[in-house]
């Protein structure tokens, strides 16, 4: 059966977070803080990155499209959040609900894997420094960003065409704040089974390959970093590793929070709370983790403010 003929819902609509006024002059205001913020830490991160050519390295390359993911990722859920909020009728066309996926979806798998090649980085960087430069050369690193892009298409393409193929018939309402895989596959009217199964095996082969990327790196930067005899020496190469494992912990916990909950404990609007932190939250947090713990980016921030502080006097 052709499921695209049966389909006769044209457009969803959001419950969204709160209907109460008080309570979304509140949200209103931190959203926007919160994406503006994101959005000015991001791109700066990534002008400073282009530069300064004292970060032209391997793991500010990786930085780079980490925040260029936090951008576009933040960008897909927060102005049409931002916009709903004080809207009563909180509605998506169809194809608009189907890009909102498609988006969203490629970019979150995109980090998971832009955070393993950044774990297998610093095992180079830490293991390995003599030849450090030698094996991340321009065209692995290349190799490394692809990667992750790659991944994610796949992933999201896959998807979300499974999951609009299905038809929808009605009701049309979304529990949620955006088009996120489940509530959507929650109202379709064919049969969702299939759609759900390649849901866990995909997402959860694409979930544990980039978590054991990770999981296996950092156990031989442990085991390099306790060969190091001198106590300076373990704390200076660990603290090259602290802010990436601060990021890795924060999304990954999150990510396992929602995903991997017992079916007993689910809860939509649990689930509604806590996507607003990786959705706005992390996208925030990810460049100023790595500028606050990281020396290098503060030096380079000091110089540029420096610079056009000369400049201005000059």
């Amino acid at each position: 059966m052709d499921y695209r003929n049966h389909t006769v819902v044209m457009e969803f609509f959001f419950v969204g977070l709160t209907n109460i006024f008080q309570h979304q002059i509140v949200l209103f205001v931190i959203f926007l803080l919160v994406y503006l913020v994101t959005l000015l830490g991001n791109v700066g991160m990534i002008t400073l990155i282009w530069m300064d050519s004292r970060l032209h390295t391997p793991m500010y390359f990786f930085l780079s499209h980490l925040s260029f993911v936090d951008v576009c990722s933040s960008s897909v859920i927060g102005p049409k959040m931002l916009t709903d909020i004080f809207v009563v009728k909180k509605v998506i066309s169809f194809f608009g609900c189907a890009a909102q996926i498609w988006l969203f979806g490629q970019f979150v798998v995109t980090e998971c894997f832009l955070l393993a090649s950044m774990a297998y980085d610093r095992y180079m960087a830490i293991s390995k420094p003599l030849l450090y430069t030698l094996i991340m050369s321009r065209k692995v690193c290349v190799q490394l960003v692809i990667g992750p892009y790659a991944l994610g298409l796949i992933s999201t393409m896959t998807h979300t065409t499974f999951t609009f193929r299905l038809p929808y018939c009605g009701p049309n309402i979304i529990n949620h704040f955006f088009c996120d895989l489940l509530p959507v596959l929650s109202l379709a009217c064919g049969d969702t089974h299939v759609n759900k199964f390649l849901l866990f095996i995909l997402a959860g082969a694409l979930g544990v390959l980039s978590g054991v990327i990770i999981l296996v790196s950092y156990i031989y930067i442990v085991v390099a970093i306790m060969r190091i005899r001198s106590a300076d020496g373990r704390c200076k190469a660990f603290s090259t590793c602290s802010s990436h494992l601060t990021a890795v912990s924060i999304l990954y916990g999150i990510l396992f929070f929602i995903y991997v909950r017992p079916s007993s404990s689910f809860s939509l609007d649990i689930n509604k709370v806590v996507s607003v932190f990786y959705t706005t939250v992390i996208p925030m947090l990810n460049p100023l983790i790595y500028s606050l713990r990281n020396k290098e980016v503060k030096d380079s921030f000091r110089r540029m403010f420096e610079r056009k502080k000369f400049l201005m006097n000059k």
